[in-house]
């Protein structure tokens, strides 16, 4: 080979590698991390993955074990996305800790429980009874309008959604509302009379509202549960993709299947 054709090989070579540097950087993409807690969240997410898959985004699930850390690491840039709240607490973190989150899309809803392993019934329950509720506030005010609903106590007329203890102003039975993190109820079952439990909470504690709760949420209510990105990314093409994948057909027919009506889709 003469020393032109040496040239134009490695210019051929050089313009062979400029034309594949494109498909190189989109193949070392990297996925969008979503937070969820452990249980059908989670679940869920690896179904929405698959189905995301197919219009080229990836996904990477981080599972958390609380409330808390999802927002805290989404809002910090850790995640760039979570799936795990329903939208009144979105809505309170948001106000209470200034977060610059936003909601992007619905996805189920967890109808909360009453469980007990002392009673099978709310008539049950002894004057006095130990009852635990979620110590965050909205989840808390859930509780106490699920109770109040069964008639077991009577709130202030101004209470709304995220009414605490200190808005009781009926309980004939002197019950004692114990306040424990939402994650720890179902373990806190053998201590207390009755907890009132989130859903996704008990799902993962192998608990079933209609088959083991003694009083459940009405299906219809504000608690459906959402996606929440920062604010700056709401318009980002990866966001719809999100949102699309999981309000698929194949994700709403694996949470029907897989989780009968004890989570139920919110889309």
């Amino acid at each position: 080979m003469n020393r032109r054709q040496l040239v134009q090989f490695f210019a051929g070579l050089g313009l062979a590698a400029s034309l594949s540097a494109p498909v190189i950087a989109s193949a070392q993409e990297k996925p969008i991390k979503i937070g969820a807690t452990g249980g059908p969240h989670a679940q869920i997410l690896e179904v929405v993955k698959k189905v995301a898959a197919k219009d080229g985004l990836a996904i990477q699930i981080v599972e958390f074990s609380d409330y808390v850390q999802p927002n805290a690491a989404l809002a910090a840039g850790d995640l760039d996305a979570n799936s795990y709240q329903h939208l009144p607490y979105l809505e309170a973190q948001i106000k209470d800790r200034g977060y610059k989150l936003v909601n992007v899309g619905y996805t189920i809803t967890f109808p909360m429980g009453v469980y007990s392993k002392k009673v099978k019934s709310l008539k049950d329950l002894k004057n006095g009874a130990r009852i635990g509720i979620p110590n965050d506030p909205t989840n808390g005010g859930r509780a106490l309008l699920l109770l109040q609903a069964q008639g077991l106590l009577k709130l202030k007329a101004d209470a709304g959604l995220k009414a605490t203890p200190l808005d009781i102003a009926d309980n004939p039975k002197k019950l004692k509302i114990v306040e424990i993190d939402a994650a720890q109820l179902p373990r806190s079952l053998d201590d207390l009379d009755a907890a009132a439990i989130n859903g996704n909470y008990a799902e993962s504690a192998g608990l079933d509202p209609t088959r083991d709760g003694i009083a459940i949420e009405a299906a219809k209510g504000p608690y459906a549960n959402v996606i929440a990105v920062r604010l700056a990314d709401k318009d980002k093409p990866w966001v719809a993709k999100l949102v699309k994948a999981y309000h698929s057909p194949e994700v709403k027919q694996y949470v029907v299947t897989q989780f009968k009506s004890s989570v139920i889709p919110a889309w």
